[in-house]
């Protein structure tokens, strides 16, 4: 008799532990998220809970979803090249500037030669 309990209480310690586990399995993505200061953590934590009940299909992208965020590089599309990002546009701006400058006297010599 005692070893019917006994194995009753296995069962139900292993469903327990199982179950439990899974829930703090689909919150890996989440915890992820929180970390990084994600801005989407809350939406990533509810697909946790939608993945639970369409058999973990998300769960993968949840997981690829929070880790693609850093606060220091953003999406980690980005690079820290912005300044660089200015010179550039300036250089540019002023190739302009100068291009206009010698079509406007080309313009005007052509005008004087006619």
């Amino acid at each position: 008799m005692f070893l019917n309990y006994f194995a009753l209480g296995v069962l139900i310690l292993v469903f327990l532990i199982f179950f439990y586990g899974v829930i703090i399995i689909h919150d890996i993505p989440y915890e992820i998220a929180k970390k990084r200061h994600h801005p989407h953590a809350d939406a990533i934590h509810v697909a946790g809970w939608v993945s639970l009940f369409t058999l973990h299909v998300l769960w993968p992208f949840l997981w690829i979803w929070a880790t693609l965020y850093r606060p220091d590089r953003g999406w980690g599309m980005q690079t820290t090249q912005q300044p660089r990002d200015e010179a550039l546009y300036l250089r540019v701006a002023e190739l302009e500037r100068q291009l206009k400058k010698h079509k406007k006297d080309a313009d005007s010599n052509n005008n004087y030669g006619d």
